[in-house]
Formats: C-alpha cells, structure tokens, sequence
C-alpha cells in the first residue's frame, strides 16, 4: 500500500490526521455562510471538552470527531447542520439536545438551524459522554 500524500487519500481511503484537519478546515472555509460558522463553532466546543479528540474524514468528506471510537460526525445540509452522535441512544441528555433521528435504537442527531443557539455547556456534556461511553469497558458475553 502506498503511503498517504498529505490531503490526498490512501488505496483504503483512510485520510492520516493532520489531512483530515486541513480537509475540515477546507469545509469550514467552502461553507461562506451560517453553515461553516456553526460547524466551525460545533468543532470548537468538541475541541474543548475533549481535547485529545481525533478529527477524521469519512464518506465523502464527512467530518466525523473520534476517541475510543466515533463521537459524531457533522453534516452540513441546505437548511441545517446535523450532528449525528453514533451512540446517541444510550447518551443522557437532559438538556433536550438531541432533536432528530430519535426514532432509532442507536443513533440520535442534533439538528441545527440558522440563527439557532446551542447550549455549549450541554453539549460539552453530550461529548464527554459519549467519550466516557466509547471508553467504557464492555460487558462480558455470557454463555447460555
């Protein structure tokens, strides 16, 4: 396999790191509007509350912020940007954050619209959640 370029894909499609930062920031800066000032936001607080976060960048250009597994990932759409948590379902959030795709078992989405606040508090505590959950020893299998 060949090594990965900077900001260049391998034959796996995998995207080291520091391209996956550069290829964030790209999207933020295409985005000249709400959208890329939201997610730039977004990704500022992921920043703060886990600070050892790994940003990566899958399905096509997709952000997606990692630590002993996927957090989220931040699409941007026409009308909103949507934070999709991987395991959003077993997260508490009693801030209400989560306000789409609730009808899963394991996905659950924060949908935001132009000119909407977030609680970045609330949201700090989503993310440390989700990494505490990601960290978590998992439950032993038992043979019946």
């Amino acid at each position: 396999m060949k090594k990965a370029e900077p900001n260049m894909q391998s034959e796996d499609g995998a995207v080291s790191a520091e391209s996956a930062t550069r290829l964030i920031d790209a999207k933020i800066a295409s985005l000249a509007d709400w959208r890329g000032e939201t997610l730039a936001a977004v990704r500022a607080l992921i920043r703060q509350a886990d600070p050892d976060v790994v940003e990566e960048v899958k399905w096509r250009g997709v952000p997606v912020w990692s630590h002993a597994g996927m957090i989220c990932t931040g699409e941007t759409y026409q009308l909103a940007v949507k934070l999709t948590f991987a395991k959003g379902a077993a997260l508490p959030d009693p801030a209400g954050l989560f306000n789409a795709s609730l009808e899963g078992n394991t996905r659950r989405a924060i949908d935001l619209h132009e000119g909407e606040p977030l609680d970045a508090a609330a949201f700090k505590a989503l993310i440390r959640a989700a990494v505490a959950l990601n960290m978590a020893p998992k439950p032993k299998r038992t043979s019946t």
